[in-house]
């Protein structure tokens, strides 16, 4: 069992805080089991992209050094799946996804990572770290303050990221995974290494946030819109979405905190930019590249460019427990939104697996 002295140090700790243990709140219970529930998985219904364009209620609960804004459908009681989005993106990302699995009696969470949309910090003082493990831990925040035992955890690119991590320092709190692109928790070390040119351009936008240039074009609103919009085509160059599409999660960029966090993501991982101490013990467990043995569906899509060949072969030696591999054709990097039927079934396959 891998030590989480760490991972109980670093929530609660920041300025106007309130710390308690990662391990839960007294009283945090997961949703009860249901007795009649078949072994095996249903069918999630054919949904065409777009269908839904809103959520219809938006919540904010403090968690953490945040208040954070997320979505909820289905019932109080059913099993919990937490989506995670990744950059750039929003919650909206599931606005398809979300109602399929409610319909299926799951209680859906869908927050606003730190820096996004309707979640703000708490203290100004508070640094704006976009930091692997400060995102996880802000997610076991979320969970204690909603009073969530265990979840599924499903998301791509940061939201992946967040999955892994939780799923491999804290895998009492998740019950399944599914991980886009398969295993994605960030070795500081090995993004030192030059890779393959057309690898490194596709990455253009890390090495530009690494410079000042790049942090005044993202807190710029008029060039980080073009910026998130360009990435969204290049990324996803089957995804035929409108204006209107964009304009929806372009709005979770305005946050004051948005460019802080995001910028100070992209140095940190390529060492450009420290993190914080409280952080240390945690990001070393993970520089150890621990395996994750909760039950995993790992999706690849691919028309992704920063989807690696080999049909999932280079992550496979990283999850021990029970495991599916899917390539996803015709499908580029924001997953759940160009194939939310696909992203959902594989949330109710893995919860049976």
């Amino acid at each position: 069992m891998i030590d989480r002295r760490g991972f109980t140090k670093a929530l609660g700790l920041g300025t106007g805080a309130t710390a308690f243990p990662l391990a839960g709140l007294r009283g945090v219970s997961s949703a009860a089991p249901d007795p009649g529930r078949s072994t095996e998985a249903p069918v999630v219904p054919g949904i065409t992209p777009g269908t839904h364009t809103s959520f219809p209620v938006l919540k904010q609960v403090d968690a953490g050094l945040l208040n954070v804004g997320y979505a909820e459908l289905g019932p109080a009681g059913g099993p919990v799946v937490l989506c995670l989005h990744g950059w750039p993106y929003d919650i909206h990302s599931y606005v398809d996804v979300a109602p399929l699995l409610a319909d299926l009696g799951y209680r859906v969470i869908v927050p606003y990572l730190r820096g996004h949309g309707t979640t703000r910090f708490l203290s100004n003082r508070t640094f704006r770290n976009g930091q692997q493990v400060a995102v996880a831990v802000d997610i076991i925040a979320l969970m204690d303050a909603l009073r969530i035992d265990r979840a599924v955890m499903a998301g791509f690119d940061w939201g992946s990221r967040t999955g892994d991590i939780l799923a491999a320092l804290r895998p009492e709190r998740v019950k399944a995974l599914v991980s886009v692109s398969g295993y994605l928790i960030t070795d500081r070390e090995e993004q030192l290494k030059p890779i393959a040119p057309a690898a490194e351009h596709d990455w253009w936008y890390q090495y530009y946030f690494a410079t000042e240039r790049g942090r005044r074009a993202m807190q710029d609103k008029r060039l980080r819109h073009d910026l998130t919009r360009f990435v969204w085509q290049s990324v996803s160059p089957t995804w035929h979405f409108d204006d209107a599409t964009f304009e929806r999660t372009a709005a979770a960029f305005d946050n004051p905190d948005y460019a802080a966090v995001v910028v100070h993501n992209y140095r940190w991982r390529l060492s450009v930019a420290d993190g914080e101490r409280r952080y240390d013990h945690d990001e070393h467990l993970l520089a150890r590249k621990p395996v994750i043995g909760v039950p995993t569906i790992a999706l690849d899509p691919a028309l992704d460019p920063f989807t690696a060949p080999g049909d999932g072969s280079g992550y496979r030696a990283m999850f021990t427990g029970k495991y599916e591999h899917r390539t996803l054709a015709d499908v580029g990097h924001n997953v759940p939104q160009e194939a939310p039927t696909a992203f959902a079934q594989a949330v109710v396959d893995v919860d049976h697996l």
